[in-house]
């Protein structure tokens, strides 16, 4: 198990070698990983490069048919040295899998994900700054 999101909220199954892995016919969100750093223990070396997630994992291409396999391999250096991480989100729908999707690229930036968003906060969001009765 690895855990993965903002305060470490997702615990993901895995990471799994992605080259030896099948997925399931399943939805889930899931997460590229590949090694940074060799000197450091497992769970410490590892970035992600991509996340995504789908209505089932089978359909996608995994391994490496899915569109943006080429740049994961590229990030890793080879396809051996890639890993993968799936949540099953309890209850979720494909928006509640996109949302935790967008919370991962906000948090991790990955790379080889086309689309980037920020992680920001506005005060008046939590109740700060809010004009006095």
């Amino acid at each position: 198990m690895i855990r993965l999101g903002s305060l470490a909220g997702y615990a993901f199954e895995g990471p799994r070698v992605l080259a030896g892995w099948t997925p399931p016919a399943a939805p889930g969100v899931f997460a590229i990983l590949y090694p940074t750093r060799p000197d450091q223990p497992a769970s410490e070396r590892l970035a992600v490069c991509y996340v995504g997630h789908a209505d089932d994992l089978s359909a996608l291409g995994l391994p490496f048919r899915h569109p943006r396999a080429s740049c994961w391999i590229d990030r890793a250096g080879d396809r051996f040295g890639l890993r993968i991480a799936t949540y099953d989100v309890p209850g979720g729908t494909a928006a509640h899998r996109e949302q935790i999707v967008q919370e991962l690229v906000a948090v991790y930036r990955p790379s080889c994900n086309e689309r980037q968003y920020d992680q920001t906060w506005e005060p008046h969001w939590v109740g700060k700054d809010r004009p006095q009765q």
